[in-house]
């Protein structure tokens, strides 16, 4: 839906070439007949930016985790099975692996059925798993962490492990890039902390201009990412000491030249974030899997929620100063980097079906 999945799944695909190996990346939306796909996207684009009360209402009835029978995507993944297993058959794939929750529905009943007859993994990429990332005929799933994959394992009778985020290993440490970057924002706004706003891919987000504002009264230099929203974008360039750069293609150079981010998704800006060693604060969250996500990383101590403006406020304060706190908070973010998850998928082949 968002640029996460892409981005997962492009730097799986990285791992795997590196490693001598093929990877082909599809976008299961795009196989879907008549058009779906883009109509599915493009309301879910809509509800969230515009009425994401409407998102909110469709997450609880279909995706909350809960007791069952409510509806399943499996009818909807269905329709791109012939268009999934010609590519699979074309390129004589050994694994098929999921990012996205549609597709994992779809790999899972193929597996179900036998028609799928190489093994099927899905990489979780939410703090917040919901329902339909879950289908029993997938052979493994691969979490963000322990207590997921131990939950998933329990619900599913399948095998899960916790790999932690895929994130690209420039994300590590400061490259080349991030002296520019901070000369850059020294020059807009002198003298002040640079603090990283994001709206995600698509600039959606509650209140970002009233966010932003608040920052930059308090001291800060809020460089809010706007996605591909050029409203948004528009709205807010003309905002005193706030920084608009547009579509970024840097992100490792940019978030190393920032102290914190303020998130609303616990999406993949987040634990790129805290890949490069940011403190992350969550405020005003998207409905749906992002409240839940970002909740669930402050749970685990990766993160701090702000509840309100005073809360952000706070937050920040103690969290871009140097110290322990920050120190702290830093290392639990790294810590979920556990392992290589496409290491784990190569040798998804010897997991046993039972």
């Amino acid at each position: 839906m968002g640029a996460g999945h892409d981005t997962v799944a492009a730097e799986l695909a990285r791992r795997a070439r590196a490693a001598g190996g093929q990877a082909h990346v599809v976008d299961v939306l795009r196989l879907l007949p008549w058009g779906l796909g883009s109509g599915l996207r493009g309301f879910y684009q809509g509800a969230v930016r515009h009425c994401p009360w409407v998102y909110a209402g469709i997450y609880d009835f279909f995706l909350r985790p809960g007791p069952s029978p409510r509806p399943s995507g499996t009818p909807l993944a269905r329709l791109a099975a012939g268009p999934l297993m010609e590519l699979v058959r074309r390129t004589r794939a050994d694994v098929v692996v999921s990012v996205f929750h549609l597709a994992a529905q779809l790999t899972g009943h193929l597996r179900e059925r036998g028609v799928l007859r190489v093994p099927g993994a899905v990489v979780i990429v939410d703090f917040a798993v919901h329902r339909q990332w879950l289908h029993p005929g997938n052979d493994l799933h691969l979490c963000l962490t322990e207590e997921t994959a131990r939950r998933v394992a329990r619900d599913l009778g399948r095998p899960a492990e916790a790999t932690g985020p895929v994130v690209a290993p420039e994300f590590f440490t400061e490259g080349p890039t991030t002296p520019e970057w901070r000369r850059r924002l020294e020059q807009a706004a002198p003298g002040r902390l640079a603090v990283l706003v994001s709206a995600g891919a698509w600039g959606a987000g509650e209140r970002l201009p009233r966010t932003a504002r608040l920052l930059a009264a308090h001291g800060y230099a809020p460089v809010v990412l706007c996605g591909r929203n050029e409203r948004l974008r528009r709205a807010l360039s003309g905002v005193p000491g706030v920084l608009t750069p547009g579509w970024v293609t840097d992100m490792p150079g940019l978030l190393h030249a920032c102290a914190a981010l303020v998130d609303n998704a616990a999406g993949q800006t987040a634990v790129q974030a805290l890949a490069a060693g940011l403190p992350v604060v969550a405020h005003r969250p998207l409905p749906g899997h992002g409240a839940e996500g970002v909740r669930r990383m402050a749970a685990l101590g990766v993160s701090e929620f702000a509840a309100d403006e005073a809360a952000l406020l706070d937050a920040l304060d103690r969290l871009t100063r140097p110290g322990p706190e920050r120190e702290r908070r830093i290392a639990a973010g790294r810590a979920l980097f556990r392992a290589d998850a496409l290491a784990r998928l190569v040798r998804a082949e010897a997991v046993p079906r039972t």
